[in-house]
């Protein structure tokens, strides 16, 4: 019996690894810098009681305080990489450990600085905005500064927040290392009796095998292993959930979804929208399912073959093929854009695009203003892998766009929109695929890697928003919660997302809380509903040759937070208020459906 085996970290090849050296030439450099880093710790104190004595004094500190978080970010963007792409890497978790404690000091000690700030006279310190060009590039975050004044504490307090950041940051490290290293998943086991490894780098293989059998038990032990260890992740992830109300009540929020979403200027209703939207939209997924389950023959359709391929002859792209195709679908962009991606990708070393043992589940884009924006993926040469890169590449574009356009203070755009950017190029590619060959089976094949994506980021995560939302009303009232209730929870919401379309597989579909470590950062799940629905949005401007289109989505990704995400969007041409972006992306699943239905006909 065969094992299709995935390889050590260790036999992969350098060019297909993130270019790490272009950050720190070594880790003995990593350390020299860590240490000047934290010899500045004990000066940040001898700026208190100077912030509002002059706007030279202000601006010192506010350029120091630049400084050390650019520094910090880069320590800490070196450490997390490296433990992301190799779990066993011990050095690089304990590395990724002491800087984020560092931070945690670093943000204690300048916790002064915003209560003093706001004990200023108001009309005191417009005037230095006005009057001070050294001021300029803080501008914006002056002024979001003074609006969330009734939720910045007293001095003490905020240094006790600042202090309690590393500890409570810790629960997703502990999501991670239980994920990529100590939980054990079975093989997958296929009909001609052939094994294959289960990893968190190639689940989703596994999800779109060919082989039913692979796909049903690897999917079954990958759910098994999370079921197993279900009473630990409930424990780790309440922690992190109550951790989140804690701090939602010290800063004077109403509820964690207001707390995640006001410092942004982004009202509550925006999520409402999103879920309600989805909610009375479910038909939708249910008509899918029973087209795809005609076209496979099926006499029901079961959670593992959701991602079963609609087509047994699935085109496939070495890397560099898929770095082309990318290119040409996002050409209408202009050449700046597509050079950028290309050197990116194939000179630069953006991505980290090796399959191996130890890799963190799923896909990233991740980088500081003064690094590359280097992405972490398992490429398996499947159409899906084309775009799940293209997603990673148009986040790092709009890093990219964004630090070259903006302030470092100004380059740190909301979640909201981080999610736009990477849809967008998704859908851009995708048109560009569509047009380019018209056979049944690769017209199949792209609707598949459409749906996929679809699935993923228009019913999965809302889905997921819906049970966070019910976690936080919960907890925020008293009421009770541990690992069964929370796959009480779960297994509602999936019953009512399947309908009587899909035969559910309840007690492993309910699992699927504890395998997305989304859930640790509060409310981000449906950011990449409104994100995939503000990007069909943009591309359609794009695609049907409106004026000034390409200028407006170029201008949008380099806005960064210069102004609040829903006035970007608004920019770039759509507005997030509306339930109309949603409800269009729900037409563009019932287009592709369509299509689906005509080449199952």
């Amino acid at each position: 019996m065969k094992n299709a085996r995935v390889p050590e970290r260790s036999d992969i090849p350098k060019e297909q690894t993130w270019n790490a050296e272009a950050v720190f030439s070594s880790r003995d450099a990593w350390r020299n810098a860590f240490g000047e880093l934290k010899k500045e710790l004990p000066a940040i104190g001898g700026f208190a009681g100077t912030l509002s004595t002059s706007p030279k004094n202000l601006v010192k500190w506010l350029n120091t305080e630049e400084r050390l978080s650019r520094n910090a970010e880069k320590l800490a963007f070196y450490a997390y990489m490296a433990m992301a792409v190799d779990g066993d890497d011990a050095e690089a978790t304990a590395m990724l450990g002491q800087i984020q404690s560092l931070g945690a000091d670093i943000t204690a000690s300048s916790a002064f600085a915003d209560p003093e700030i706001l004990a200023m006279d108001e009309k005191i310190l417009r005037g230095w905005l006005e009057s001070e060009k050294d001021l300029a590039p803080y501008n914006h975050s002056l002024e979001n500064l003074l609006r969330t004044r009734p939720h910045v504490r007293s001095g003490e307090v905020e240094e006790v927040l600042g202090f309690v950041s590393d500890p409570f940051g810790s629960v997703e490290m502990t999501f991670q290392m239980l994920s990529s290293m100590d939980m054990k998943i079975e093989n997958a086991q296929g009909v001609d009796g052939n094994a294959m490894d289960v990893t968190q780098s190639n689940i989703e293989e596994i999800k779109k095998h060919p082989d039913c059998k692979i796909r049903q038990s690897g999917m079954d032990h990958y759910a098994d292993a999370y079921l197993g260890l279900r009473h630990t992740y409930a424990g780790n992830y309440l922690t992190a959930a109550k951790q989140a109300v804690t701090l939602a009540k010290i800063r004077g929020y109403d509820s964690v979804l207001q707390y995640k979403l006001a410092p942004y200027n982004i009202p509550t209703e925006v999520f409402h929208n999103l879920t309600e939207t989805f909610k009375n939209k479910l038909p939708i997924w249910h008509r899918y399912w029973d087209v795809k389950s005609r076209l496979l023959k099926l006499d029901e359709m079961r959670p593992y073959d959701i991602w079963a391929p609609l087509t047994k002859k699935q085109p496939e792209y070495s890397f560099k093929e898929a770095v082309d195709l990318i290119s040409k679908g996002m050409t209408p962009l202009g050449n700046k854009y597509v050079d950028s991606i290309r050197k990116g990708c194939l000179e630069d070393r953006w991505v980290d695009y090796a399959r191996n043992k130890g890799k963190a589940q799923g896909a990233f884009s991740h980088g500081t203003y003064d690094t590359y924006p280097c992405i972490m993926l398992s490429y398996d040469n499947t159409l899906s892998e084309v775009s799940t890169l293209a997603h990673e590449l148009g986040h790092s574009m709009h890093s990219y766009l964004t630090h070259e356009n903006q302030s470092y203070s100004d380059s740190h755009y909301a979640m909201f929109v981080a999610e736009v950017a990477s849809n967008f190029n998704q859908a851009m590619v995708r048109d560009y695929l569509f047009k380019t060959r018209a056979d049944r089976d690769f017209q199949l094949a792209v609707i598949q890697e459409a749906m996929d994506n679809l699935h993923r980021y228009f019913f999965i995560m809302p889905t997921l928003a819906r049970f966070e939302f019910e976690v936080y009303r919960r907890l925020e009232t008293g009421a009770p919660l541990n690992a069964d209730i929370l796959q009480e929870i779960m297994k509602g919401f999936y019953a009512e997302g399947y309908g009587d379309t899909l035969k559910d597989d309840e007690k492993r579909t309910s699992i699927t809380w504890a395998t997305f470590g989304h859930l640790y950062e509060p409310f981000y799940t449906f950011q990449y509903a409104t994100g995939i629905s503000a990007a069909h949005a943009l591309c359609f401007t794009i695609l049907e040759g409106k004026d000034g289109a390409v200028d407006n989505y170029l201008k949008f990704l380099s806005l960064g937070n210069y102004v609040y995400p829903l006035e970007a969007l608004a920019i770039g041409g759509v507005d997030m208020l509306s339930t109309e972006p949603v409800e269009a992306g729900f037409k563009v699943l019932e287009q592709l459906i369509n299509r689906l239905e005509s080449l199952v006909e």
